[in-house]
């Protein structure tokens, strides 16, 4: 009956949804009207309708009143706000040997010099122009999302103002009445050839010609006959040659794409209109007067976006966060006074409002901690990146997918107590292994073609296999494959109840959860088990090992679960955790609750192992989960088609 239901609001929402027969491109000046017009001629499903800018184009969008445009990364951050609620669907990719769908935004100095990123304080410096991404919003957002530049917000002062009071003297193109930012230019103040240090090639020209000490400016516009005279700027305050840029920057600027309301079959007809008009060349502008018309005119071809992308996955938290910082929104705080935790599952849920509770303040009434719910991780770093959630607890594999679109670990799971008083220390680490039961007869050899999609889901296991259990209910169990706590078979002990049971021949689990649920330690389940029923079973041998053997034996050496947010907040996350901690965690002063204890479950919120958190020296993703762990998820990527769909929302770009 409930499927039927379903059915019929399908059917309705079908039938009460007139199709679109014409796409109405909204354009922001009179010569975007005249190749929109055009356009309309030569292929008559297409209509334009003229607004002063961009943001008025969202707003006529989400109302009916246009259906599409083409937006840059701050206006597509604008478009995905909740009151405007449009999502990127086509992508720009553009002209050179790889043609990346995006570029980066570098700071630029002669070799001759020494001082870093941080050092910035009171040196002159060149942009390509007041709001362009590589000259100003990613390099101005990065010193202030990294508190280089300390700014409060528009009641405090205005950004120019907070910009000019921190270099000595600037050429920002476009910023006239600002004396500070407009004293280096070379001509007048303006975003034209009238001014010698305007562009890419002027910010540049701007250094070579020792007006500036830095120019913020696109990577792949820097002489190539020059390049050896300079070097770039880091974001740790190193130094790289200009040919690393990928890897020292100030951001990714995403390219620009075309946005509309969440409506699968507009979107598909915007991209079949599009790539059928025959007689115009959409990318080009030199027919009438102006540059990047309707399009960039770089543009070598469209590509569409993953479904299900909206504008936050499409940007990355990364970009997201210093845009944030551009507009003050909240920079390096938490959106609350409370940092709000996302818990997986209802079992996850009860534990995070206990902690919750106990972490109020009885002086103010305000508690440390908020819970939020998401059914999977993935929906729960769709919260963070969002701003809906703060921060949640994963394993190296979920580390590796938020990396991807711009979170970034910021505390480790201890699990040896004596490395907790000791500063600095290495985050734990631990092995993946293979485990079967006792003279089972299954070796890595009779693995055969399984092996991949098995260890595509080691950590993740649940969610792919038809042999789940969901939460023991024998009718209606919504909880069958959820990758969260309320699937008996999720997580490591989950997957070694799994082969307990018979529910599968092997378990890839880490290396201590046989011994956690045998010889009377576990949970219920678990209570009768004997570790010497099990063995593990070694990568390219046909013989099996005792359990104890895996350091000898086993996948991987695994970093241990971390914290993972939103980059502009880390600061606030760890002093919030540290302080919870001191209060909740195995000697904290406050016994009420325990952070790493599942009374009613297993490895809630956090492993049950842990012992404390300890900070993330650096919070790169790459560095956390270490060069040989990378690689095998790298490799693992390339040949399997279980990456997770956010992941692939967030990569899909070919920069990233």
């Amino acid at each position: 009956m409930q499927l039927l239901f379903v059915a019929l609001l399908c059917c309705l929402a079908i039938v009460s949804a007139a199709p679109t027969t014409t796409i109405k491109w909204c354009v922001i000046s009179d010569l975007e009207l005249r190749k929109c017009n055009d356009l309309a001629q030569r292929s008559p499903i297409f209509a334009c309708v003229r607004k002063e800018n961009p943001l008025a184009c969202i707003v006529a969008i989400k109302a009916g009143e246009a259906d599409a445009i083409t937006l840059n990364g701050g206006d597509i951050y604008t478009a995905g706000l909740n009151n405007y609620d449009l999502a990127p669907i086509l992508a720009e990719t553009y002209h050179g040997p790889s043609h990346d769908a995006c570029f980066y935004s570098v700071a630029v100095v002669k070799k001759n010099t020494a001082f870093g990123l941080r050092d910035l304080r009171g040196k002159k410096s060149c942009h390509t122009a007041l709001g362009d991404p590589e000259g100003w919003n990613l390099p101005i957002g990065t010193l202030l999302s990294k508190g280089v530049i300390d700014w409060g917000g528009a009641d405090d002062k205005p950004l120019l103002q907070a910009v000019s009071e921190f270099f000595s003297a600037s050429c920002v193109p476009g910023a006239q009445g600002q004396t500070n930012l407009c004293q280096l230019c070379k001509g007048d103040c303006s975003e034209s050839s009238s001014n010698d240090y305007y562009s890419d090639a002027g910010a540049f020209k701007c250094l070579d010609e020792d007006a500036g000490q830095v120019a913020f400016m696109k990577a792949t516009e820097i002489p190539a006959s020059k390049k050896n005279n300079y070097e770039l700027l880091c974001d740790d305050n190193s130094r790289a040659p200009i040919d690393n840029y990928k890897t020292c920057n100030l951001g990714r600027e995403p390219a620009h794409a075309v946005v509309t309301r969440k409506d699968p079959q507009l979107a598909e007809l915007i991209w079949t209109s599009l790539t059928s008009v025959r007689g115009i060349n959409l990318f080009s502008s030199e027919n009438y007067g102006g540059k990047n018309l309707m399009f960039s005119d770089t543009t070598a071809r469209l590509q569409q976006v993953p479904p299900d992308t909206d504008s936050f996955l499409y940007l990355g938290a990364e970009y997201m966060s210093k845009i944030r910082s551009l507009l003050q929104d909240l920079p390096r705080s938490l959106s609350t006074t409370a940092l709000k935790w996302c818990a997986v599952g209802h079992a996850e849920l009860a534990k995070c409002d206990l902690w919750s509770g106990n972490s109020i303040n009885p002086d103010t009434g305000n508690s440390a901690v908020e819970c939020q719910s998401a059914p999977t991780v993935e929906e729960c770093f769709k919260k963070i990146m969002r701003g809906d959630a703060d921060a949640v607890a994963v394993d190296g594999g979920q580390v590796y997918t938020a990396g991807k679109c711009g979170l970034v670990p910021v505390m480790g799971e201890q699990y040896e107590e004596a490395r907790c008083s000791i500063p600095g220390a290495s985050i734990s680490s631990y092995y993946s292994v293979a485990v079967v039961k006792k003279n089972s007869g299954v070796t890595w050899a009779t693995l055969k073609g399984k092996i991949l999609v098995i260890l595509a889901w080691a950590e993740q296991l649940v969610g792919t296999s038809p042999w789940c259990k969901g939460s023991g209910k024998a009718v209606g169990d919504q909880a069958k494959c959820k990758a969260n706590s309320d699937e008996l078979y999720y997580g490591y002990a989950g997957a070694f109840r799994c082969l307990v049971e018979g529910a599968g021949d092997v378990a890839f689990i880490k290396h201590t959860i046989v011994g956690e649920n045998t010889n009377g330690n576990g949970p219920d389940w678990a209570r009768d088990l004997r570790s010497d029923d099990y063995e593990l079973i070694c990568p390219g041998n046909s013989n099996s090992v005792p359990i104890n053997n895996y350091e000898s034996c086993n996948l991987a050496l695994v970093p241990a679960h971390a914290v993972i947010t939103r980059p502009e907040i880390q600061r606030e996350v760890v002093r919030v955790l540290m302080d919870q901690q001191a209060k909740f965690g195995p000697h904290g002063s406050d016994d009420k609750f325990r952070m790493f204890v599942s009374e009613n479950g297993k490895n809630l919120l956090f492993k049950d192992s842990t012992k404390c958190l300890q900070e993330v020296q650096g919070s790169s993703y790459e560095s956390f989960l270490g060069t040989d762990y990378m690689t095998a998820l790298d490799s693992l990527r390339k040949c399997s088609t279980d990456t997770p769909a956010l992941e692939n929302s967030c990569t899909f770009q070919t920069c990233q």
